[in-house]
Parts: structure tokens; C-alpha cells; sequence
């Protein structure tokens, strides 16, 4: 498994909601569409949670595939996302749908055996799990250091 970087999302100029988000070397966008309010400058954020569990749904069947001499040419993900209500339907919770295109000389039993792959992929045990999330707010630089820095420009 590679390792995690730090993702740094910072409001952009472009927009009420529009972002401009940095992972080592490379930068993306992220807005919310026009329907929201958003100029739709760059995916949304569900889009983004989308892409990374179509991304690591593929590089999953991928890899397992390749470790296997499976035939596996080509896989492909289309993920979609909506709010569903529980069995006593006072609760919405997150439904991900996943259409997984494989292409290759695959037998059936390796497509089927693919399926239950895909559900082990890092991205789908996360969301089919608990996470818990750790906020904090960065310290806020003293006027001594805001005095610094406008010596350092000027």
C-alpha cells in the first residue's frame, strides 16, 4: 500500500464554494454544482468519495487479476451515490451503487469471484464501516509572527 499523503483543500477565488484541493504534486478542483449553489468549477465532494471508490475498485480487480494470471484486459467502474432510508424509515444513510464492466477471456466463476473482490477493496471497506474523524483547529499565528511576515514581504 502506498503512502497516505496529506490532502490540503483551501478556498479558491472562483466561486461561494469553489476549492482548489492539493495532494503531493497535484492539484484539483472541487465545487459544488450550479443546482447547489456552486459555479461547478471541479467535481463535488461526493463526486470526489465516487471517484476514489471507483479508482480503488478497479486497481483492486486489477491487481488481484495480474497476481492470479487472470485474462483481465480491461475493468471499468461507474459509481453512483444516494441517500436511502433504513428498514424503519426514519433514517437516511448513503447508498453506493457500483457497476463494475469487466473485458477479457474471463470464465464465469473469475467474474463472479471478481464481484466479491471488489468488495474488499480499501475504499469499500472504509465506507462500509465506522470512521471516525479527529478536528482540531490549527493555532492562530500571533500578531508577532504577523509582524514578522509583513517585514519578510516588504
Amino acid at each position: 500500500m502506498s503512502p497516505k499523503r496529506p490532502v490540503t483543500v483551501a478556498e479558491s477565488s472562483d466561486g461561494p464554494y469553489a476549492q482548489l484541493v492539493t495532494i503531493g504534486r497535484h492539484i484539483m478542483r472541487a465545487d459544488e454544482g450550479e443546482a447547489a449553489g456552486g459555479s461547478d468549477f471541479g467535481p463535488s465532494p461526493y463526486e470526489y468519495v465516487m471517484a476514489g471508490l471507483g479508482a480503488c475498485t478497479a486497481m483492486t480487480l486489477r491487481m488481484y487479476a495480474a497476481r492470479h494470471s487472470w485474462p483481465l484486459e480491461k475493468a471499468s467502474v461507474m459509481v453512483r451515490h444516494k441517500k436511502v432510508a433504513t428498514a424503519d424509515g426514519k433514517t437516511l444513510v448513503d447508498r453506493f451503487e457500483r457497476v463494475i464492466h469487466l473485458q477479457g477471456d474471463l470464465t464465469d466463476q473469475q467474474r463472479v469471484h471478481l464481484l466479491d473482490v471488489a468488495d474488499q477493496c480499501p475504499v469499500s471497506r472504509t465506507l462500509q464501516s465506522s470512521s471516525l474523524i479527529a478536528s482540531s483547529l490549527a493555532e492562530a499565528p500571533s500578531s508577532a509572527d504577523m509582524g514578522q511576515s509583513q517585514e519578510a514581504e516588504g
